[in-house]
């Protein structure tokens, strides 16, 4: 299988309202629109349940398909809480420092950022990011990290040459074309309408 285009991405909504269809999902298509911006062609953006099984799966076929993976959704303390266990499992290494920087900036929002579990990692040539399930947190982590994600993108493609370049200078991601995957085989998850 070719390796996906460096800029392709796609959303996973962490959500047992949102996937029961009790709840609509505004993470989602706040944090496509947001990637969107920063140039990644985002595809097959889904729901999965709060269950660690089913995003583990959905989390390996993603990093399989996309280059970036983000999730919004179940990265707090509550019981049903398992974003970063499922993220744990798939990842070869943790990048620490990624989701240090979202709480660091989340405290601008609310003195409960400390309390995110988020975490980010790699999975083959995939990064997967955790992102909270608010639309407001959500985006205000992606944006204290946007600036990161080309480059660290780029070493995992291979191009390992470190260049100094300030955080405003950084590059947005490679502009690609992605034809759109098929889509997973799995029932626990469920297809955003409009991905």
């Amino acid at each position: 299988m070719a390796r996906p285009a460096a800029n392709s991405a796609t959303v996973i909504t962490v959500s047992d309202s949102c996937f029961a269809g009790a709840r609509e999902d505004i993470s989602g298509p706040a944090v496509v629109a947001r990637l969107t911006e920063l140039g990644f062609k985002v595809s097959n953006s889904t729901i999965c349940p709060d269950d660690a099984g089913a995003l583990v799966d959905a989390l390996r076929v993603a990093a399989v398909r996309f280059r970036l993976v983000v999730t919004t959704g179940g990265t707090g303390i509550g019981p049903r809480d398992v974003t970063p266990e499922a993220t744990r499992v798939i990842c070869t290494k943790l990048l620490d420092g990624i989701p240090e920087l979202m709480r660091s900036a989340g405290l601008n929002q609310t003195p409960y950022a400390p309390l995110s579990r988020a975490l980010c990692g790699t999975a083959a040539h995939a990064l997967i990011l955790n992102l909270p399930g608010r639309p407001e947190g959500a985006i205000a982590s992606l944006n204290a990290v946007a600036h990161l994600l080309p480059h660290a993108l780029e070493i995992l493609s291979g191009h390992t040459e470190h260049i100094n370049h300030p955080p405003s200078e950084a590059s947005p991601a490679p502009k690609a074309t992605l034809a759109k995957a098929p889509a997973a085989k799995s029932q626990s998850v469920k297809s955003q309408p409009g991905s």
